[in-house]
């Protein structure tokens, strides 16, 4: 079983305390790591590797809720801009992965000056044990996603 449909799984069983909400489409969680601050995900219930696979119908609301949660996600974590990767080269399941973005959060790992793709930053310092988030700090993370979730689908519905 691919790390998202057990990730997925987690989260049917009640055991996955990153889980923020169930959409018609897929699931918001918050990402475990927070070196963008806000960061989170929005997963595909079907299991599939591409976006052309789904059902043209399933796949346009799929995508218009991944917007509403992208939205949702800059509205409570305070981003300036939004970064977007579908990439599945090693979870094979199509997953978004929404980064908030602020002026100057890569101005280390900059080859321009004027900042970059969240990847400029290496897996060894993004992916530190320091970034991880539990206890209140994720709860309260939770709850604003998913009272800004409330506020976009309520406008967008």
């Amino acid at each position: 079983m691919c790390l998202i449909c057990n990730v997925i799984d987690m989260i049917k069983r009640g055991e996955n305390p990153y889980f923020v909400r169930e959409l018609e489409t897929g699931y918001v969680v918050i990402g475990n790591h927070q070196y963008f601050p806000g960061y989170s995900l929005f997963l595909c219930k079907e299991h599939t590797t591409e976006l052309f696979y789904l059902e043209d119908d399933f796949r346009d609301k799929f995508m218009r809720e991944m917007s509403m949660v992208a939205e949702a996600v800059m509205i409570a974590f305070g981003a300036d801009k939004m970064n977007y990767e579908l990439l599945g080269n090693e979870d094979s399941h199509v997953h978004w992965h929404l980064y908030p973005r602020r002026k100057g959060d890569l101005e280390d790992y900059s080859y321009n000056g004027k900042g970059g793709p969240v990847w400029y930053v290496p897996w060894s310092i993004m992916g530190h044990e320091k970034y991880v988030v539990t206890g209140d700090k994720l709860e309260e993370m939770k709850t604003a996603l998913s009272a800004a979730l409330d506020t976009v689908m309520e406008k967008r519905g």
